[in-house]
């Protein structure tokens, strides 16, 4: 004890600690639990046993453990399990994440888009919004004071609706995400349950084209009175142009 005492009040001394007696040092030392025995501890362990496997290249063997507070009933305290794919509706696993957001573009700020459905939601800290119309107009800039007049403008006065594509960017997560917006009057219409913005993990699918009109009747073509008995096509000589169909023979 005195030599911790000795030391202990050496070290205090260097960084302008008060000091401690030795009656002090004891009964701090004495209620010290032992390192060895907690949760960091052993979650540390476990950490540097799956790092190992990393080093080595040996992904099949990496596992995801759990640390129980009681034992299982085959009295184990910490389960291994093997790792989970990544979901591919997951705009965070993606390789090029992409997200869908139905809003009212007519009402929703750019100072609460940026708030509420970029920090809030989406977890970024800084984001840059770029706005993928081919002129590489920026709405939201991390730089102070640079896009401030912005925040109180809707979304529609820089031409943003449905199937507009904005290009964010988080620099201090090195976090990418492209949000597909859809023009959504109903959210804010509903005033017993107002909701400002619905976040999905699909793309919106591209706005149909229209179908090509009918060709219009020729006066020339002459009416067949005559019956045709359809022939039976073989069953080997019918082809199935897509799997979604239904075929009937």
């Amino acid at each position: 004890m005195d030599f911790v005492t000795a030391t202990a009040n050496i070290r205090a001394s260097v960084f302008a600690i008060e000091q401690k007696s030795r009656f002090d040092v004891k009964s701090m030392a004495g209620n010290i639990i032992p390192a060895i025995a907690t949760t960091n501890a052993i979650i540390a362990g476990q950490i540097v046993l799956e790092g190992m496997k990393i080093l080595r290249e040996d992904w099949g063997r990496c596992t995801t453990s759990i640390l129980y507070r009681v034992p299982t009933a085959r009295r184990k305290l910490i389960v291994p399990s093997p790792l989970e794919a990544p979901s591919a509706k997951c705009y965070v696993c993606k390789d090029n994440p992409e997200v869908t957001v139905s809003l009212n573009t007519d009402t929703m700020t750019v100072g609460v888009f940026e708030e509420k459905v970029l920090k809030n939601h989406l977890g970024m800290v800084a984001p840059d919004v770029e706005i993928e119309d081919g002129k590489g107009t920026i709405i939201i800039s991390s730089e102070e004071g640079e896009t401030e007049e912005n925040n109180g403008k809707t979304l529609s006065n820089f031409g943003i609706t449905s199937h507009s594509r904005l290009k964010c960017d988080d620099y201090l997560q090195e976090f990418q995400i492209v949000v597909n917006i859809l023009h959504n009057i109903t959210l804010s219409e509903n005033r017993e349950n107002p909701v400002e913005f619905v976040v999905t993990g699909d793309v919106p699918p591209a706005p149909s084209a229209a179908p090509p009109a009918p060709p219009a009747p020729t006066e020339n073509v002459a009416a067949s009175t005559s019956k045709v008995t359809p022939r039976k096509r073989p069953r080997d000589e019918i082809e199935i142009e897509d799997e979604d169909d239904l075929v009937m023979l």
